[in-house]
């Protein structure tokens, strides 16, 4: 990613935060990707005391945020320059860490980190289980050289490993519907 792209995207995160918080979501992540008039603007919150959203949730941040980004471009303000598709959804299972918190919140689950420059022993990217957080450092438990300790700001992106413990943490906001669903055994 460039620094264009990176500077683009803190400006939109700095658009969409307020938009998300009055709504009582909590801003996870911004990415704009791909290229031309094939890019995507993708948003990840989370309500604080789920860590998800509904499909309602979804719904109303991506109309409070394309109002938003529509009455810039009116005042000749757009951030993103020609056309992008609008993506808002909830940060997922294996969701990304993007904030020293969720290194706090997802201590004792594994996670894949990569770093914006290598560690001690040449490394720029570890897998290891999250063991917390000390001041602005971030502490990995891993399997091949025990506790690691990194810098957040020297990490370039992390994100959860799906794994059965991962799933047994995360219960989903409704399982409204799911015993409606008819076999076609139960049919016949």
């Amino acid at each position: 990613m460039s620094d264009v792209d990176q500077t683009v995207e803190a400006q939109i995160a700095q658009i969409v935060e307020p938009e998300a918080k009055a709504l009582g979501f909590d801003l996870v992540r911004v990415l704009l990707f791909g290229k031309g008039d094939d890019r995507t603007l993708q948003i990840m919150a989370e309500r604080p005391d789920t860590r998800q959203l509904t499909i309602d949730d979804c719904a109303d941040l991506s109309r409070r945020v394309s109002d938003r980004l529509d009455a810039l471009e009116e005042e000749g303000r757009d951030p993103i320059e020609g056309g992008y598709r609008l993506e808002v959804s909830s940060p997922g299972i294996d969701r990304p860490l993007t904030r020293l918190k969720d290194y706090v919140d997802w201590a004792g689950h594994e996670a894949r980190a990569h770093f914006v420059e290598p560690i001690e022993g040449g490394r720029k990217q570890v897998k290891a289980v999250i063991a917390g957080v000390d001041g602005e450092t971030v502490l990995f438990d891993d399997p091949k050289s025990g506790r690691i300790a990194i810098p957040f700001s020297i990490i370039a992106s992390a994100k959860l490993i799906l794994t059965d413990a991962l799933i047994s943490a995360t219960v989903p906001l409704s399982t409204e519907g799911a015993d409606d669903i008819v076999t076609q055994e139960q049919e016949d």
